[in-house]
């Protein structure tokens, strides 16, 4: 299991590869070493893991352009991806030309002013290098470009740098080596780099017929030019400048007041370091008034990422301003679409500044084939956008359809999220984008769905986990669509538990491929902040053309029995992991990962039959308990089977099952003859695809309730512990209804004639009544009831007496 750990290492992030399967197994470090490292799968068999806020030190200023690194099999880089990462802006070559002629005076204050613009200078890798050239009537070359990498370095040489002297001051001279020499391979010149020239001077040069030849060097090797004018020689001996200033104006590129310079000393140097420094690093990314203008600079490359079938598709939420883009790198070359490119849907008049488009990307394929690109946009509006489009070779973009969500956040930039997941989006639109949750690792918040594994995408889910529900809480909401022929229609909803709380319901999304072993897939939705930041992770089925509205399981951490926190923040679902044939599912929390594996779903039918099939209690054939009874047995069958293809061919089912006798009578008329009365409690062990079966003899006590049929009930389940669990459309339970022999003949239904005959020993008639005397207080009713029919069980005789009499005793003859 590979597990991302974006903010490990003081924040530069790292994978940890972790075995699945013994006990305290244990997790090996990859030390990769990125800034907020993520990780996805990628192509070969390797991996791809993202450093989104991996940032490019350019002067003051970092660019986090990101950048991702592929790794193989053992987690050991392969190739680096920055397509957005450029050049800094103070990548520079710039050569010092120093006057080191007789008039320079104070030296000491030309060191001073060398060791001043130095430090102003950002020295390293990738940045600026400086070498200095000084002259008089000769040239030296003090130190070459790149022979100092380092600020300290160049300040110790600068420290020790000594004047040259000399009686002329050959500045067209000094300039042509310059340019022509010192930015050249030979001197550490680099290709590419922007090349500036700075001359300091402090007299008009003795070669000054020469200058229009040497600047013409410069020109054609592309160095611009700074120039800067001492007059400290000229004011102490009271001589006009303007010739002189004429001349390194002439020196300087245009326009002046950019690249001229003049100073009344030597000590006068100093006061324009700060000057001279700002003009020479002017921040990249922004121009005018408090006004941004980056590009690419803060793309955050590798925030989201979706692989399609020859390459990437990446968000760049950051690009533009944070209005976000997207980056396409295919074999067929990387493809990057101009800021104009989705004007239409994100109209500039609209202040999209921050909408995040690339926050999630993804792709779908419609049923002809035509395949779309997918991207969020969860800021704009404050509702969120989601667009599908396809993005030709040019870089030109041609939407085929957007969707809006449809919940407005309060005021303040708050986010509605439509299109993304969870975790915190950044700050509101006037503040640049800060680095994400420290919780949050990417995951497709906008998923296509292949619900039948054809290629063709079915559903599309979009996912706004910051839906407001009940009581203004943060619940939830996953949007499902429909993919037609050339359109999305919508399609219901998925919802957390309905009781108000802050769930971020849909932070994660995960496709899981046969998921009911069906041969169609579902889906898996993340809400790590349910039931106080511990969460949890739901489990939706398909049904005909969508997904089930209501989840079919509902993991949540607190029954996993760890202290999780944020369970459900991510989650992936397409690898087994145990080598049973069905596949796993990871999910990431705070500082841990959960291994979900998958169990088998199977089918469970019962059969049961008994001998004799009826009770008949004329015909008692044994003895329980001293007395006669009616003995009989159960047959009880179980067979077992499921849909998935090929399921393991030694597996066996543990099952537990009850076999209760008139489980809902107050009475007992029939009882087990194992000494348990109505309840007996037993497990099996059946073979999948198999059948097993088993006898339980019973028997029926002596009873007057003939006409209610005994009722025998048989209830299963499968262990707890048991690699399977059993299909929810599968019975748990039957019941057997076993009649009592009723001899009516073929048809079973008992026609009596019942004639009653009733005699007194007292005569009399309802005209003269009987009459009790004094002496003989006893009277005697004889009744005869003869049956000329069938049989009639359960024959009533009722007997009513007059208010004086009451009933004394009763003699069967």
């Amino acid at each position: 299991l590979l597990v991302g750990a974006p903010w490990d290492g003081d924040g530069q992030g790292d994978i940890y590869k972790c075995d699945v399967g013994p006990q305290n197994s244990s997790c090996a470090k990859a030390n990769l070493g990125q800034r907020g490292l993520g990780l996805g799968s990628g192509g070969g068999g390797g991996w791809g893991a993202c450093a989104p806020l991996w940032s490019q030190e350019c002067g003051t200023s970092a660019f986090s352009s990101g950048r991702c690194v592929q790794l193989d099999q053992e987690l050991q880089p392969v190739g680096t991806m920055a397509p957005t990462a450029q050049r800094c802006p103070t990548y520079m070559d710039i050569v010092l030309v120093l006057d080191g002629s007789n008039s320079i005076y104070p030296w000491e204050e030309v060191q001073a002013f060398l060791g001043n613009i130095l430090r102003a200078f950002f020295v390293g890798p990738g940045q600026t290098q400086v070498g200095v050239l000084q002259y008089g009537e000769h040239l030296v070359q003090e130190w070459a470009l790149g022979q100092h990498p380092t600020a300290q370095s160049l300040l110790e040489a600068a420290r020790n740098l000594t004047r040259q002297e000399g009686r002329e001051t050959r500045t067209a001279m000094a300039i042509r080596e310059a340019c022509t020499a010192s930015f050249s391979p030979a001197r550490g010149g680099r290709p590419g780099a922007t090349r500036l020239l700075l001359v300091v001077t402090d007299g008009e040069s003795h070669d000054g017929d020469e200058l229009p030849a040497a600047l013409a060097e410069c020109d054609r090797h592309n160095v611009t030019r700074y120039a800067i004018a001492v007059l400290g020689h000229y004011l102490r001996r009271q001589q006009d400048p303007e010739d002189f200033i004429r001349e390194i104006k002439s020196i300087a590129s245009d326009p002046d007041e950019k690249y001229f310079f003049n100073v009344t000393d030597e000590a006068a140097l100093n006061d324009i370091v700060d000057a001279l420094g700002d003009r020479i690093f002017s921040l990249e990314g922004t121009h005018g008034d408090n006004e941004s203008a980056f590009e690419l600079e803060m793309s955050q490359i590798g925030f989201s990422i979706h692989h399609l079938e020859d390459g990437i598709l990446f968000g760049m939420v950051g690009a533009h301003d944070w209005e976000g883009g997207v980056l396409e790198e295919r074999q067929r070359g990387r493809v990057v679409p101009a800021r104009e490119a989705f004007q239409e849907e994100f109209p500039p008049q609209l202040k999209n500044h921050a909408a995040y488009l690339g926050y999630s990307v993804s792709s779908l394929q419609l049923p002809g084939g035509q395949r779309l690109l997918v991207a969020g946009a969860p800021r704009f509006q404050h509702k969120g956008k989601v667009v599908l489009f396809q993005l030709d070779p040019t870089g030109a973009v041609t939407v085929a359809q957007a969707l809006m969500g449809d919940q407005v956040r309060g005021a303040g930039g708050g986010l509605e999220g439509f299109g993304v997941g969870g975790g915190k989006f950044g700050p509101p639109a006037s503040q640049p984008l800060a680095p994400p949750d420290r919780l949050l690792l990417r995951q497709r918040e906008v998923l296509a769905l292949d619900l039948e594994g054809d290629g063709d995408s079915e559903l599309l889910l979009v996912a706004a986990p910051t839906y407001l529900g009940g009581q203004s809480r943060e619940m939830g909401r996953v949007y499902v669509y429909r993919v037609g022929q050339d359109r999305l229609s919508p399609a219901g909803s998925l919802h957390p538990e309905p009781r108000p709380q802050d769930s971020r319901f849909g932070s994660a999304l995960g496709a899981v491929p046969n998921l009911s072993q069906d041969g169609l897939a579902g889906a898996v939705v993340g809400a790590p902040l349910e039931d106080g930041h511990r969460g949890a992770l739901y489990v939706f089925h398909i049904a005909p053309g969508t997904l089930l509205p209501r989840y079919k399981q509902r993991i949540e951490a607190a029954a996993l029995g760890w202290s999780l926190r944020y369970f459900g923040i991510s989650v992936d679902g397409r690898v087994d992991m145990d080598g049973d044939g069905l596949v796993d599912v990871a999910v990431g929390a705070q500082g841990a990962a959960v291994l979900l594996r998958s169990r088998w779903i199977i089918q469970v039918s019962a059969g049961v039959s008994v001998e004799p099939a009826a009770v008949s209690v004329t015909r008692r054939n044994c003895r329980r308990g001293g007395s006669g009874a009616v003995c009989l047995r159960a047959r009880i069958c179980f067979r077992s089977w499921t849909r998935a293809r090929n399921p393991p061919v030694d597996m066996h089912v543990d099952l537990r099952y009850n076999v209760s006798l008139e489980e809902r009578s107050p009475g007992s008329r029939a009882a087990f003859d194992s000494g348990a009365r109505r309840l007996l409690q037993r497990r099996t062990e059946l073979p999948l695809g198999g059948q097993s079966c088993t006898r339980v003899p019973f028997h029926v006590l002596d009873t007057s309730d003939y006409l209610r049929p005994l009722s025998l009930s048989l209830t299963w389940a499968l262990d707890a512990a048991a690699r399977a669990v059993l299909d929810e459309a599968s019975p748990t339970t039957i019941r057997k209804l076993i009649p009592f022999f009723k001899d009516c003949g073929d048809d079973d239904e008992c026609v009596t004639d019942l004639v009653l005959k009733a005699t007194t020993d007292i005569v009399g008639s309802r005209q003269s009544p009987h009459i009790v005397r004094k002496g003989r207080r006893r009277m005697l009713v004889e009744v005869e009831l003869e049956n000329r029919g069938e049989n009639a069980y359960n024959a009533s005789l009722w007997l009513h007496l007059p208010g004086n009499l009451h009933f004394s005793s009763l003699v069967l003859q």
